[in-house]
């Protein structure tokens, strides 16, 4: 395929970094353009990496050159960027999450419809080795039938290390919607989607002391839940654990289970592209890696390419899609509406399980 999808990134911070070096990998994208609030930081990161930088974000999402907007402004300008996007014949892929509440993304997937336009979200962190062996795996019968997961994030939050941990701990942030979007999507991919969720929250401190520069000594209010248990239940019948922090003091614990009727499995960190696969030897006493069977180098953009893909050729479904991201929202926000309301929370969304990722690609090949 030689044809190009022209791509502008919205909003230079520190994960921008990220996906102008990912997006350059990829043949089937054309990094252009960027924009930012802060017009001297888009000139700057346009000079660093060979592209030219618009004056304005509007300026960019009308530039009639470009046919996908990578979005990654802060959470809470997810939707209104991606709304924008749509609104000016221009295909959206957002970092995580794709919104604060299933509400507004629902509207988004409604406009995308209507304008005949794909949307997307990160991540795609599942499109990596650690994720795609161990979906082989499991597709391949290595534990059998899936029965169970536990997922752990567990941390004592941000603020002692992040320059602007304020926004963790607003409404829409959280471990959940922070850390929530990897181990979610993660598990959908393994599992497939999720039909009902229970939680239970907490938020063990009231405000948080502000340790990093150059914020120290500044107190924050805790709007948001801070400590998260919850089950899901999925449509394939097997259940999940979930539990996230920013409450706890680390202790060394999995990143992700996976319970079936012939073996255990574990599986590395969902925030990374690859990482050790393990599973449970016959005798019982020792888990043995399986070799990874997919690029251990794929990196961000890749969900970028493989919608490109889908914009270039309609016939293929993108894994990361914003039908996927919108029921990880639902999925997300329910743990604490479950936890107010005392019962399980029936999910509205639902989207189909990602296709799995042939083994015989090379890292920046997704035409598949």
């Amino acid at each position: 395929m030689t044809r190009k999808v022209n791509v502008g990134i919205v909003g230079c911070g520190n994960i921008s970094d990220a996906y102008f070096l990912g997006s350059k990998k990829f043949d089937v994208l054309n990094l252009v353009a960027c924009a930012d609030l802060d017009s001297a930081r888009a000139q700057a990161k346009a000079e660093k990496y060979g592209l030219r930088a618009c004056p304005t974000v509007e300026a960019l999402i009308n530039d009639p050159e470009i046919d996908l907007i990578i979005n990654l402004t802060v959470p809470k300008a997810h939707a209104a960027v991606n709304t924008a996007a749509l609104n000016a014949g221009k295909h959206a892929y957002c970092e995580k999450p794709f919104a604060l509440n299933s509400a507004d993304g629902a509207a988004v997937l409604a406009l995308a419809k209507k304008q005949n336009l794909l949307v997307g979200s990160a991540p795609d962190t599942f499109f990596g080795s650690g994720i795609q062996t161990a979906r082989k795996a499991i597709d391949d019968g290595a534990i059998g039938r899936p029965v169970a997961a536990l997922a752990f994030m567990m941390c004592h939050g941000h603020e002692s290390w992040h320059p602007s941990p304020q926004f963790y701990y607003e409404k829409g942030g959280g471990p959940m919607f922070d850390m929530g979007p990897y181990y979610i999507t993660a598990l959908i991919n393994l599992l497939g989607p999720v039909k009902r969720v229970g939680g239970s929250t907490s938020a063990a401190f009231p405000e948080r002391l502000i340790t990093s520069q150059p914020l120290n000594g500044t107190r924050i209010p805790v709007e948001t839940p801070t400590h998260l248990t919850g089950t899901l239940d999925f449509v394939s019948g097997a259940t999940a654990t979930v539990v996230m922090s920013f409450d706890t003091w680390p202790y060394p614990l999995p990143c992700l289970l996976l319970y079936g009727t012939e073996s255990t499995m574990e599986v590395p960190d969902p925030n990374n592209f690859s990482g050790p696969v393990r599973l449970r030897s016959k005798d019982g006493n020792t888990y043995d890696e399986i070799p990874a069977t997919h690029p251990t180098d794929r990196s961000r953009s890749a969900g970028v390419a493989d919608m490109a893909y889908s914009i270039l050729r309609r016939d293929r479904p993108h894994r990361a899609s914003g039908e996927l991201a919108e029921h990880v929202v639902e999925i997300m926000e329910s743990f604490e509406k479950s936890s107010v309301s005392g019962s399980h929370i029936i999910l509205k969304t639902t989207c189909a399980r990602p296709a799995a990722l042939p083994t015989n690609l090379a890292a920046n090949e997704l035409d598949a």
